[in-house]
């Protein structure tokens, strides 16, 4: 049973003083929704509220990496947006270029691992460029590792992940009574990453959009109001704090 957890109260900075530095979790995933509902309440054209989106992105990878959070992974474009009309795909593409050439000094500097999962063979050319040149050039730094999911779907990965693993069975490679969940999770894009403890999702959409099907298990769920343009680093600390006082027992008791 997913465990939602709904905000719209208006956080301080103090509430950062009551997060417990010892208990951060250590993978946290974003659903960032809302860009386009941000832009249409204040009469812009959808592309503005990707472009405000971006800038939301800056501040929450900045504050995940001075919290000590390793992994944080945003699902910044999903195999079913590209249904989307081709003027907002094309900006979304232009968008990730850009993040990537103005972003990319300062996140090296800050020790940022620039790493991404999904088929990002399907996207243009000078993204795929722009993302492995990105992560060839931080790929030994130790601090934050920031997931790109990219033309990314959770039913897309399970079912690359079982065509590989047939794969391997048929020509011996592996055998059907050393196939467990450790091994269904290695065939995964997110192979060797912890699963996610805590998926926050801003806007009020109540659903997981085909987002980390398999990892999302026994992931923590937190909602606000807040639309992703709007969602700052006093957002991230309640979501943390709630997470903090949350009693995991995957399905288990105590």
């Amino acid at each position: 049973m997913f465990k939602f957890f709904k905000s719209t109260k208006k956080i301080t900075d103090s509430d950062n003083d009551n997060i417990d530095m010892d208990k951060i979790p250590k993978h946290i995933a974003i659903i960032m929704d809302g860009n386009g509902r941000w832009a249409r309440e204040r009469n812009l054209p959808r592309t503005m509220g990707h472009r405000a989106g971006v800038e939301t992105i800056r501040d929450i990878v900045k504050e995940c990496n001075n919290l000590g959070v390793k992994y944080l992974t945003l699902y910044a474009f999903s195999t079913e947006n590209w249904g989307r009309p081709s003027e907002e795909v094309s900006t979304l593409m232009k968008l990730l270029v850009e993040y990537l050439r103005n972003e990319f000094e300062e996140l090296n500097s800050n020790n940022v691992v620039i790493s991404s999962i999904g088929d990002i063979s399907k996207l243009p050319q000078i993204c795929r460029a722009e993302l492995m040149t990105a992560y060839e050039k931080t790929k030994l730094n130790t601090g934050l590792i920031l997931n790109l999911a990219l033309n990314y779907g959770g039913r897309d990965e399970i079912t690359t992940a079982f065509k590989k693993m047939y794969t391997d069975l048929k020509f011996s490679r592996l055998k059907e009574e050393d196939i467990t969940e450790d091994t269904i999770s290695s065939y995964l894009y997110t192979k060797g990453m912890p699963d996610p403890d805590i998926i926050i999702r801003p806007s009020g959409e109540q659903r997981i959009s085909n987002f980390l099907l398999w990892q999302s298990a026994y992931s923590e769920f937190w909602i606000s109001d807040i639309k992703w343009p709007d969602f700052k680093k006093e957002h991230l600390h309640k979501a943390i704090l709630d997470f903090q006082k949350r009693d995991r027992r995957f399905g288990g008791v105590k």
